[in-house]
């Protein structure tokens, strides 16, 4: 049974983080300074198991759920995941993906797509060592990501997408190399505004390189076009180049939001429902998952959460909204 919200939006995406833990502490996302060796992360009794994240996941696809992201913390840290994608992929109809700063994803690759994977998103924010090992912050080296990317590819697992978050005075040097490497690739790379996501990245609006400046650096070597959306509700504003050689996406969520077509819904490693990424807070669906309650009580609860659901954080950002204490990206996923 299809739902839609109070603004008529239709619930199609879920992201599903199986872990808060992640082997990089990136800078606007999971800053060492607060993510120390003395951070508490959930402990495991409070994660939800495989078996639960599958049973919530198949009650989701009878609201009209049809993809289905991997997302953490770094999902590759969660021991088996593999495991988890089998069940996943059981579930008909489903397009079953995953994001990850690929670290890990040259010894994993086989075993995902053999489990039923369809394809991964790769987090690389520069092909520059000094500045992505700056961004990462624990002195990871750009070529294993690439030996990731590689791995991926030889086994099926495409087309793979590539996310660049760009920050003013980091990265944004790092926006032609990123463009030109990965159009020779056949990568599909991303940019991505940099968020105030959670309260711990120190975000500020001088930080943001927005959609238009990304368009006209590239452009000015290799010229763009837009191209229209694969889908209505695609996150990603979609370019392609003139010569007929690839295409970029541009997630643009601080300049020009896209709230009124999101049809996505997060669910965190500890079983919580957000309706937004900028949310300040979940709905707790895993006391439902481990108490007597039936499918349908379950998915009567999803149904009542999303009718709900008014979030439009992106059209309605100010200098009053920033500070609130939203969840951390690190928690649900992006």
């Amino acid at each position: 049974m299809t739902i839609t919200d109070t603004l008529n939006r239709p619930l199609r995406d879920l992201r599903i983080s199986v872990t808060d833990r992640c082997n990089f502490r990136c800078v606007y996302c999971m800053p060492k300074e607060i993510f120390g060796p003395d951070y508490a992360y959930l402990p495991r009794a409070q994660v939800l198991t495989f078996e639960e994240i599958t049973r919530l996941a198949r009650i989701f696809t009878y609201h009209g759920v049809k993809k289905i992201r991997l997302t953490g913390g770094e999902p590759l840290v969660r021991k088996d995941l593999h495991l988890l994608i089998a069940q996943l992929s059981q579930i008909s109809n489903l397009d079953l993906t995953l994001t990850t700063n690929g670290a890990l994803l040259a010894r994993n690759a086989q075993a995902l797509k053999d489990a039923g994977l369809n394809r991964v998103s790769v987090s690389l924010d520069s092909l520059d060592n000094e500045v992505f090992k700056a961004m990462n912050d624990v002195d990871f080296p750009v070529e294993k990501v690439l030996e990731g990317m590689e791995a991926a590819q030889e086994v099926g697992l495409e087309p793979i997408k590539v996310n660049m978050v760009v920050k003013r005075g980091v990265n944004e040097s790092s926006i032609l190399p990123m463009a030109h490497y990965f159009r020779e690739k056949g990568y599909i790379l991303r940019f991505i505004e940099y968020m105030d996501v959670g309260h711990t990245n120190g975000w500020r609006t001088d930080d943001v390189v927005s959609l238009k400046e990304i368009v006209d650096t590239i452009s000015a070597e290799l010229p763009l076009e837009p191209l229209d959306p694969n889908y209505k509700g695609e996150v990603a504003e979609r370019w392609k180049y003139k010569d007929g050689s690839g295409e970029i996406g541009i997630i643009s969520s601080v300049t020009q939001p896209f709230c009124s077509t999101c049809n996505r819904a997060r669910l965190s490693a500890e079983g919580k429902l957000y309706t937004c990424l900028f949310a300040i807070k979940g709905h707790d669906l895993k006391t439902l998952v481990r108490s007597e309650a039936t499918d349908e009580e379950i998915s009567n609860e999803i149904a009542r959460i999303w009718g709900k659901r008014t979030d439009r954080y992106s059209e309605l950002r100010s200098e009053n909204t920033i500070d609130l204490p939203k969840v951390e990206m690190s928690h649900i996923g992006g």
